[in-house]
């Protein structure tokens, strides 16, 4: 009789802890284990992942020394059925588990097709149709957006950008460019096609069009000589000059990774694979900018961030 009693309590002990509890410990995160800037970015996400998860979710700051079967070991005695892996080396982490362990992926740029197919992805790039529908609303008579883009990183991008400004009436007018040489040439042709009142630049998140050094200044100076509108996909153009941008709100960010998450736990399968744009954000605005090319933003709602600072 006393071994059933201490067999139904231990038993009891068992489920009600939360490594076996139903969606308690089912979720943890992978992280890079960096330091500032990157570490409080990680946080933010990471606080936005508990809130929607209603408690604490185990995380795992790792680099490029983890012992994999440590973790892996870790995982599966938390009873992890999802891992949210934020950041290349979270997500590198995450797929050499090779395990039962559903991911979900958040906290980069890109993913290459073929690694990007097998799970969600949610970029840290902005939804091209938040940004048109943002410069429409800033400057109500654009009709064009001209973009170069290199087409190893941003292919997908460019698939949604088409989709987006069919949907708002916008032509989009896109250069694929390899080469930082051919990139500067369309830009050349684009500031000598546009004018008026109507067309405008977007410059994505690319390292090969959008180079810091060179192409960067000569867009900022030939779009001010020309009173051409240019926003981004990188906030920290709009310092530099660049009229607006959206970037991630990342503790709503984390509550979208979660919810895809508990998603799978539901489920128990992806709903859907591949990547994703931003659409957790907030936007930035030059106000010297927008002065600069006669926008009032008084009938605006408001930005989180303005440049100067005020």
């Amino acid at each position: 009789m006393l071994l059933r009693v201490v067999l139904l309590f231990l038993t009891a002990l068992v489920v009600a802890s939360p490594a076996f509890a139903a969606g308690k410990d089912a979720i943890a995160v992978i992280y890079p284990d960096i330091g500032e800037p990157y570490h409080g970015i990680f946080e933010k996400i990471i606080e936005g992942i508990e809130d929607k998860v209603g408690s604490p979710v185990a995380n795992h700051p790792v680099g490029a020394d983890t012992d994999i079967g440590v973790l892996k070991a870790s995982l599966l005695q938390q009873n992890t059925k999802v891992v949210i892996a934020l950041g290349r080396q979270g997500m590198k982490t995450a797929t050499a588990l090779n395990n039962n362990i559903s991911i979900v992926v958040g906290g980069v740029l890109t993913v290459p097709e073929n690694e990007a197919r097998a799970q969600p992805v949610i970029s840290l790039t902005p939804d091209p149709a938040l940004l048109f529908a943002r410069m429409k609303a800033l400057k109500p008579a654009t009709k064009r957006v001209f973009v170069v883009y290199d087409p190893g990183f941003n292919d997908w991008l460019m698939k949604l950008a088409r989709e987006a400004a069919h949907s708002q009436e916008l032509e989009l007018v896109a250069y694929e460019a390899h080469d930082l040489r051919s990139a500067v040439r369309f830009y050349r042709e684009i500031f000598s096609a546009a004018g008026g009142r109507s067309d405008v630049l977007w410059l994505p998140q690319d390292s090969t069009t959008v180079e810091e050094r060179s192409i960067l200044p000569l867009v900022l100076q030939e779009s001010w000589n020309k009173n051409l509108a240019v926003f981004s996909s990188n906030s920290a153009h709009v310092r530099r000059g660049v009229l607006f941008s959206l970037y991630p709100d990342n503790v709503a960010l984390g509550k979208s990774l979660a919810t895809l998450a508990q998603g799978i736990l539901i489920s128990g399968g992806y709903r859907s694979r591949g990547m994703m744009p931003l659409r957790d954000v907030q936007s930035a605005v030059n106000l010297r900018t927008a002065q600069h090319l006669g926008l009032n933003l008084g009938f605006q709602p408001g930005f989180d961030t303005t440049f100067p600072e005020q």
